[in-house]
Parts: structure tokens; C-alpha cells; sequence
């Protein structure tokens, strides 16, 4: 019995992998500091709540895409010799943590209780993020779960991008101060690229398993080396789309993202000159992070100093 317990406290911490919640976390500061600026005041409670939910929803998410990716193949496809950090998902099922069923109820579990704290969300303080977050909650579920199973049909990309970019800034900022402010979903135009952008590059290492396994993402449908052009491409629209929110938004200080560019511009060369070296090619996958965290924090200061100062 204890043995079981260990195994599944382990399990299940290694299926909700805290580290990666930076994904969700740096549009929710974004939109939380830009709530503040614009306000110059927070409800500490109904942010640390918002966070909660959105935590939450991320451990049944990976829960979900344990057990399809296990299904379907494509995680039991990746040899050993091949399993990284940014390969076959949580690993939770490879490795004897959890099993299928397990995963399930972890999923169940994690994502009924961020749906009601979403409707006492809605009902007690703002009614707008209740379809706010039923869509982002949508997206994240269906990223692998049937009917819609995004990241098998192609639409990967675009479910991440839109919920962790442009729908998790708008809805973060509406929760926190009630205005349906079209800029708001704007901030999270450069975010939204560069977390689709940072989906793309890991599919690389996936790349042999997806294949196999009937994963048809648009890296599989291309082939790795045109793929390294969608990867810059994706870069340069998120930096696009920030000199266009400092245009609508006229905020200069948006454009304190570009910082990221060095920095993008050796992760494209570095992905393309490795392509058929992984261990190589593993420091573009840990470099996209990095540039996602460092225009997370671009981007909050952005969102403070220009209305601060504006």
C-alpha cells in the first residue's frame, strides 16, 4: 500500500510537471501586470485563483495526452536511446508511474475542479470568463482528446497559440477588471506565436514516433528541414505583431520584446545545422524556451512602464 502511494505521488507530479507551467504563467503575468497598470489595482484573491485554475487545467491536460499518446503509439515508437526532456510527453505510462486508468482520473479529477471554480468564477465575480475559459479549456482538452484531436489533424500549433496567447491574456485581463478590451487579446499576439513556435520545435525529436504512430502535425506532412522554415517564420511574427501593438496600443515599450531576436536567430541556426544531431539539436528546443520566458518578462515590463509612464 505505501509503495503504491510513493508510486503515485511520484506519478502524478511527474505527469503535472510543474516546470512547464511557464507556458501558461507568462501570459497570465503579462495580463496580470497589464490589469494592474491600467487599474492600478489587484484582487490578489481572484488572481491567485485564476492561476489555480489554469495550473489545474494543465495537469489534466497532460493527463489526456498521457493516455492518447500511449494509445496511439506514438510515445511507446521513441526508443530509449532517443527519450529526452522535450520528447514522448510525461513519460508517466513508460515508466511504470501511472497507468492509463490512472491518468484518467488524474484528468478527471484536475479538470472538474477547474470547471467549477471557473462557474464560481463567473457567478461571483465576472460572467465573461465563463465562455472565455470554456473555449481555452476546450482547446487544451481536445489538443489530443477525440473528436477534434488538434495535434493529429494539423491544428496543433494554432490550438496552442490561441489559447495560451490571445485567449489566456484577454481572459486573464477581463477577469481582473471586467472590460472587454480588444487589446488585451492583442498583447497576446507575440506570446501566442512564440509558444506555438516553442509546440513546433519539439516536435522534432518526436518527429520518428509521430510519424510511425499517425500523428499527422504539419512537421510530419513537410518533412524536418522545411519545417525549419515555419520555425523563423513563426519568430517573425511574434516579433511583427509587436511592432503592431505598439502601433495600436501606442506603447513603445512593447518593442522591448525585439531584445529576443539575437537570441531567436541562433535558435533557428542552431536547429538547422543540427538537424541530424540530437543532442545537437536539443539546445534550439531549450533555447525557444528561454526565449519565451525572456519575452514574458519583456512584455511585463512593457505592460507596467507603459502606462506608468504613458
Amino acid at each position: 500500500m505505501e509503495k503504491t502511494a510513493v508510486r503515485l505521488w511520484q506519478g502524478f507530479w511527474q505527469v503535472a510537471d510543474p516546470k512547464i507551467w511557464v507556458a501558461s504563467t507568462v501570459p497570465l503575468i503579462v495580463a496580470t501586470v497589464l490589469a494592474w497598470a491600467k487599474t492600478g489595482a489587484l484582487d490578489w484573491g481572484w488572481t491567485l485563483l485564476a492561476f489555480l485554475t489554469i495550473y489545474l487545467i494543465e495537469i489534466g491536460k497532460n493527463a489526456v495526452n498521457e493516455c492518447i499518446d500511449y494509445w496511439t503509439g506514438v510515445d511507446r515508437f521513441i526508443p530509449p536511446e532517443n527519450r529526452n526532456d522535450f520528447s514522448g510527453g510525461k513519460k508517466t505510462i513508460i515508466d511504470g508511474k501511472l497507468s492509463m486508468a490512472e491518468n484518467a482520473v488524474i484528468a478527471v479529477i484536475t479538470l472538474t475542479l477547474a470547471f467549477v471554480i471557473g462557474v464560481l468564477a463567473a457567478v461571483y465575480h465576472e460572467p465573461h470568463v465563463f465562455w472565455i475559459g470554456l473555449l481555452g479549456g476546450g482547446l487544451a482538452v481536445f489538443y489530443s482528446l477525440p473528436p477534434f484531436k488538434f495535434n493529429y489533424v494539423g491544428l496543433g500549433e494554432f490550438a496552442v497559440g490561441l489559447a495560451f496567447g490571445p485567449l489566456m491574456t484577454f481572459g486573464m485581463y477581463v477577469h481582473l477588471t471586467g472590460e472587454l478590451d480588444p487589446v488585451a487579446a492583442l498583447v497576446g499576439m507575440p506570446i501566442g506565436f512564440v509558444i506555438a513556435n516553442l509546440i513546433w520545435i519539439n516536435q522534432y525529436p518526436d518527429y520518428e514516433g509521430d510519424l510511425r504512430g499517425g500523428k499527422r502535425n504539419w512537421l510530419v506532412r513537410i518533412g524536418k528541414r522545411k519545417g525549419i522554415r515555419v520555425y523563423a517564420a513563426l519568430y517573425v511574427l511574434a516579433f511583427a505583431s509587436l511592432a503592431v501593438l505598439a502601433a495600436v496600443d501606442l506603447n513603445p515599450f512593447w518593442l522591448a520584446g525585439l531584445a529576443v531576436v539575437p537570441l531567436a536567430v541562433r535558435n533557428v541556426q542552431t536547429a538547422r545545422d543540427n538537424l541530424d544531431n540530437l543532442r545537437a539539436f536539443l539546445k534550439a528546443n531549450a533555447g525557444t524556451v528561454q526565449s519565451y520566458m525572456m519575452l514574458g518578462v519583456a512584455m511585463a515590463a512593457a505592460a507596467a512602464l507603459g502606462t506608468v509612464l504613458g
